[in-house]
């Protein structure tokens, strides 16, 4: 029989060693550390997230009882007070490195297909807020009787991968975040009506790139010329608008788009500076935008991102950094296997597997099979 090592050391090599180290050295992470190393608490927070640890305690001891199987990850089961400290004084931009070192090796490893069919790179950005306890938490500051930070992603729709992600204290607003990303031209970003800036919006329509958005009900505007309208989509006007408010830091003219929805029977009002895709499609990538509100609600259902094994800020983004990397890792198996995995059920029966033996990818691609031993070849006695 083929010998494999576990599911959780075969996922480990995502992440080369030399790459790790060098980021290590980068961060200074290291500096005047005895004994125990950033791998060992790469690997110990990763397995928290994986194998759904709820505490410090149940992260040492789970690793302590299969310290047989341990020997071929290079690491021992720490102490629980060593592993705190770690989280505690070890920086985060670490694991924020790592992260988007592994964001690339996927994205040349991954399938990825493409929904709609026009060539421009889309993207959503939104943001959620995690909660925490003011009187643990007190560095993170939000409203007077509650804590908070607020998690910012942009996702790629191209395999639905996390491509940014920001933490800042729960009361930074969203298009503060919004206006220092960089996208290249041609670039189409989706977003809620929490990121309206007619000053973004003129910005990125000199730097050629695209936005699709809910238009405020407030906003005042005087109507250029009016589309034609496709039939049996549900359009109810397509207009090139300008923004005439007070506010107005818009000078560039808009398109305006009615669509009727029908599930919720309501009129939507979009708005974007793309004039040549179609009105049908424009509400099409909108409704898209529903995927990064999918992408937080999987986060925290499936990994440790509501309470925390720390109090400091450190601690907490290394945990919120190490579940990215978890579901980055999740969503790259999800994209290469053959079966029909919910990511819900991956993070579930990866959990319970962490430490079997098998190959991942057969596992991956027929979870529910039997292993089928090799034929074990007997010696012949030869009495010549």
């Amino acid at each position: 029989m083929r010998a494999f090592s576990s599911i959780f050391s075969q996922l480990l090599k995502l992440f080369p060693r030399l790459e790790f180290e060098k980021r290590v050295k980068e961060t200074n992470a290291e500096h005047g550390a005895k004994g125990f190393g950033s791998w060992e608490q790469f690997v110990a927070m990763l397995f928290c997230q994986l194998g759904r640890a709820h505490s410090l305690r149940e992260i040492c001891n789970g690793l302590a009882s299969c310290e047989g199987r341990l020997s071929h990850l290079g690491v021992d089961a720490p102490k629980r007070s060593t592993l705190s400290y770690a989280n505690q004084h070890r920086p985060w931009e670490l694991y924020q490195f790592v992260f988007f070192d592994l964001l690339t090796h996927i994205r040349a490893l991954a399938p990825v297909g493409k929904k709609f069919r026009f060539k421009n790179k889309l993207v959503s950005m939104d943001s959620t807020v995690i909660d925490l306890c003011i009187e643990m938490f007190d560095w993170a500051k939000f409203r007077r009787t509650k804590g908070a930070v607020k998690l910012h992603m942009v996702l790629d729709h191209d395999g639905y991968l996390p491509c940014f992600g920001v933490i800042t204290d729960g009361k930074v607003h969203d298009v503060k975040v919004a206006q220092h990303l960089r996208f290249e031209a041609g670039t189409i970003v989706v977003y809620d009506r929490g990121y309206n800036d007619y000053g973004m919006f003129a910005k990125w329509t000199g730097e050629g790139v695209y936005f699709v958005t809910r238009m405020k009900d407030n906003a005042v505007f005087e109507v250029i010329e009016e589309h034609p309208i496709p039939q049996n989509r549900n359009v109810l006007s397509d207009q090139t608008i300008q923004l005439t408010g007070t506010g107005a830091k818009c000078a560039c003219p808009l398109r305006r788009i009615e669509v009727w929805d029908p599930e919720k029977e309501r009129t939507l009002v979009f708005l974007t500076n793309h004039f040549t895709l179609g009105a049908s499609t424009v509400a099409a990538i909108y409704k898209d935008r529903w995927k990064i509100e999918l992408f937080f609600k999987a986060i925290k259902q499936n990994l440790k991102i509501k309470t925390f094994l720390g109090t400091s800020a450190n601690a907490v983004k290394t945990q919120i950094w190490t579940a990215l990397i978890a579901i980055l890792i999740v969503r790259y198996l999800q994209l290469k296997s053959r079966f029909g995995w919910s990511l819900s059920n991956l993070v579930a029966l990866l959990r319970m597997n962490l430490f079997t033996y098998r190959d991942l990818w057969t596992w991956l691609n027929n979870p529910f099979g039997t292993p089928t031993p090799e034929p074990i070849r007997q010696a012949t006695l030869d009495l010549t």
